[in-house]
């Protein structure tokens, strides 16, 4: 007769989750790389000493952190997870009789105390420093760059730019996004008389109306820009930036990301690396002036008059700040215009009405050239470009394309699930301290 193996009920079980957590997984090597006391001692403020005792923090961000290390994006389901996953239970020091908290008190203090605080930005910031400590920031090469990622916003809901403001302040109730859109607005500093005039978006999202409509990946959608500093030579994340998926915006947190690496990591690199959408003077003479060498395209449009000489017909003298044309007539300097940052040079009408070349160069009285303010810096870049060391940067410059493939395809990254500019930077803020600890993690004890 076949046999049946029928369960026996023991009364008494000796179970330690410690003993049935894998040596080599990756939640048991990241444990001890990280100290979270600084939860608690950031948080302190915010809590009564009296009363029924509250849910620990320091809970809710491991937590946290594995939805991010494992790719779990839903904090409903990151909650069964952390319920039925003994390796989650341990990191999270669950015993298995211990409740996991509910996910709407779960999203109530990540929205709340937690943002409040900057906690996801003090958590990154750790992290970072204990890779500086094993070695993996050298801070002398980086590059940068910005991937986008779709907002939590639907394409079919759109405002008119110009009016949008009054219309959204008009609504029956305002969102926490909306709220903190108009906010952004009212503290607005007035634009720098030596900046670019910031271009007005044509559409926003009533949903979210901080998120920039990109159609840089077919159709149209409301979007945020990640843009991180990566160390070339270690692969490290030193920092990142969450803007609109608009390219100026990623260029501009190219300076923020620079001056923050060198303000609370040290950092003074010897060049930056990116592609030719940051290929602009201002930031590239602002790089210069920090003896960083740009690895960077120009961007270059001086061929873009098919029907005339165009601008690099006529030559720059350096000495007397003025361009000789194609017949050898000198074009004066006349004025700069601050709103489109160039310097504008023109002819004698004289000098042209008995030009033979005329007909090729205007139709007008006198001919104008115009000059980038940054012109010097973008010819010390163009100088750069051929060399070796040119050509292994932009070489190099590609390893950065790899990060943003494994925070989409491994951490989950294509969409993000919160709303908002802050939303936004506490998801690529978290996502990058995931990274920078699986990085961590592998060189700390390879599995």
């Amino acid at each position: 007769m076949m046999g049946r193996q029928v369960a026996q009920g023991a009364l008494f079980y000796g179970f330690r989750l410690d003993d049935h957590v894998p040596a080599d997984h990756l939640l048991r090597r990241i444990d001890g790389l990280l100290d979270f006391g600084f939860v608690r001692e950031a948080l302190a403020a915010s809590y009564s000493t009296g009363g029924r005792p509250s849910i620990d923090p320091e809970l809710m961000l491991r937590m946290l952190l594995i939805g991010y290390l494992f790719g779990i994006r839903s904090e409903r389901r990151l909650c069964e997870e952390v319920h039925l996953n003994l390796a989650y239970r341990w990191f999270c020091r669950l015993d298995l009789a211990d409740r996991v908290p509910d996910h709407s008190t779960f999203s109530k203090n990540r929205h709340g105390r937690f943002r409040a605080f900057d906690l996801h930005r003090l958590l990154f910031e750790q992290v970072v420093s204990r890779c500086a400590a094993a070695g993996l920031v050298t801070g002398r090469d980086l590059a940068v760059d910005g991937s986008t990622i779709m907002a939590d916003a639907s394409r079919e809901k759109k405002l008119k730019g110009a009016d949008a403001a009054d219309e959204l302040r008009a609504g029956e109730s305002i969102s926490r996004p909306v709220a903190e859109y108009l906010a952004a607005l009212d503290a607005a500093l007035p634009p720098d008389p030596d900046e670019p005039a910031p271009v007005d978006p044509t559409s926003i999202s009533p949903t979210d109306p901080q998120a920039a409509l990109t159609c840089k990946h077919g159709p149209a959608r409301y979007a945020y820009a990640i843009n991180p500093l990566l160390d070339l030579d270690t692969d490290c994340i030193l920092d990142v930036e969450a803007t609109p998926a608009r390219f100026a915006a990623e260029v501009a947190a190219t300076r923020t990301l620079v001056s923050r690496a060198g303000t609370r990591l040290g950092i003074e690199p010897a060049s930056l690396s990116a592609d030719k959408a940051y290929g602009s003077g201002p930031l590239l003479g602002w790089l210069i002036d920090r003896n960083i060498t740009p690895y960077i395209p120009v961007i270059d449009r001086t061929r873009q008059r098919d029907a005339f000489f165009t601008r690099d017909a006529f030559r720059y003298d350096r000495e007397a700040d003025a361009y000789r044309c194609p017949a050898d007539k000198l074009l004066g300097y006349c004025g700069t215009n601050r709103t489109k940052q160039v310097r504008v040079y023109r002819s004698r009408p004289a000098d042209c009405a008995a030009c033979e070349l005329k007909p090729q160069c205007t139709i007008g009285p006198k001919r104008g050239v115009t000059r980038l303010v940054s012109e010097e810096a973008r010819d010390t870049v163009r100088a750069l470009a051929g060399t070796d060391a040119y050509v292994h940067a932009r070489r190099r410059r590609q390893r950065i394309e790899r990060v943003f493939g494994h925070l989409k395809r491994n951490l989950g990254l294509r969409t993000l699930k919160l709303r908002g500019l802050s939303g936004a930077a506490e998801e690529f803020t978290m996502a990058a301290a995931a990274y920078n600890l699986q990085l961590l993690a592998r060189q700390a004890a390879p599995a």
